[in-house]
């Protein structure tokens, strides 16, 4: 089953040096029954690319919580076995927690499948969606009518992060001198954490 990791800048650089995806009960989006029967489709890359976004969300929530993280969505998509992500039975059918599920057991940041990370043109628009879903949550009701329409923090939140983060995916990598290859994680040398 692949699931979808949030995470903020500062918590994959720490799985970098762990080796390790956040502590265990790992909370993270899959496609859920939830999932699926909120977004009504059967197109497993559309309930996925659902689930993708859920973790985009998510991390935005990490990165409101937190004024001091660089304002970049991270999203690692990682396959676990089917019976490692649980969702909360109880939590089914809140709008909150679509999509979400606990995997328990270490996940190794080596089994990633892909890493969503925000490019740096978008950290204005994040920082704004950040603002905005704090705002949102915290039920303000902050309105800029224009043209007789809402322009409250939703619509911000919508308008500023919207859109999931970029894909930065593995490659295989020769290693001098010997027959076999390595996994490197393809990143931009601005995202790279030493």
């Amino acid at each position: 089953m692949r699931v979808y990791v949030p995470l903020t800048l500062s918590g994959l650089a720490e799985a970098y040096k762990t080796g390790e995806l956040g502590p265990d009960p790992l909370v993270a989006y899959a496609v859920t029954p939830a999932l699926r029967e909120w977004y009504l489709s059967d197109d497993i890359e559309e309930l996925e690319y659902a689930a993708l976004n859920r973790a985009a969300l998510a991390s935005l929530r990490l990165l409101a919580a937190d004024p001091d993280a660089v304002r970049r969505r991270v999203v690692v998509a990682v396959d676990v076995p089917d019976g490692a992500a649980v969702a909360d039975p109880d939590r089914g059918l809140d709008p909150a927690a679509l999509g979400e599920v606990r995997v328990a057991g270490g996940v190794a940041l080596a089994k990633a499948a892909a890493v969503h990370v925000d490019a740096d043109d978008a950290e204005a628009d994040v920082t704004a969606g950040a603002e905005a879903l704090a705002a949102a949550d915290a039920g303000g009701r902050r309105r800029a009518v224009r043209r007789g329409r809402d322009r409250g923090p939703r619509a911000a939140l919508v308008r500023h992060a919207g859109d999931p983060p970029t894909w930065w995916g593995w490659a295989a990598e020769a290693q001098a001198g010997t027959e076999g290859c390595r996994r490197v994680l393809v990143v931009p040398s601005e995202l790279r954490v030493s």
